[in-house]
């Protein structure tokens, strides 16, 4: 019974993380290409960057994500790790777009700004889970304490 949930849990882990890669490959390839002026509405007006270029790299770095979720198993954990870590780097954006009640993406509400602030954390969430790199946060931190 334990290794069929054992089983059933890889195979659910694995289908999400081959998910997030195809999620993170498509985001990416939106960035270059059909929503580059909807992300450059999203980056922060105080970053000191040209919005076109932060729009350009976030989608390249994306797509490395995504195809790493999807080809490199081998270093699931820690290609999921870098994944949350991006997530939550490109947060600021997010909120940016809820403080300044930028409309983009259809968000055009202070409520679905909001919302969509609150699905940020499950990104992140997705991210560690679906690659183990649960297992990799716990014991940087066991080293730590």
């Amino acid at each position: 019974m334990v290794m069929l949930r054992s089983s059933a849990l890889l195979w659910a882990r694995g289908i999400s993380q081959i998910g997030l890669g195809l999620f993170l490959t498509s985001a990416g390839y939106s960035h270059l290409t059909v929503n580059r002026l909807e992300f450059q509405a999203q980056v922060p007006t105080w970053l000191p960057l040209d919005p076109d270029f932060v729009v350009l790299a976030s989608g390249v770095v994306e797509i490395l994500l995504g195809l790493s979720l999807l080809a490199l198993w081998r270093y699931q954990a820690h290609v999921g790790s870098l994944a949350a870590l991006f997530f939550v780097a490109i947060f600021p954006g997010n909120i940016n777009q809820f403080v300044n009640g930028i409309d983009a993406f259809g968000l055009n509400t202070d409520m679905a700004r909001g919302v969509r602030l609150l699905f940020q954390p499950v990104l992140v969430l997705w991210a560690l889970w679906s690659t183990g790199a649960m297992r990799l946060v716990r014991k940087g931190w066991a080293r730590v304490r």
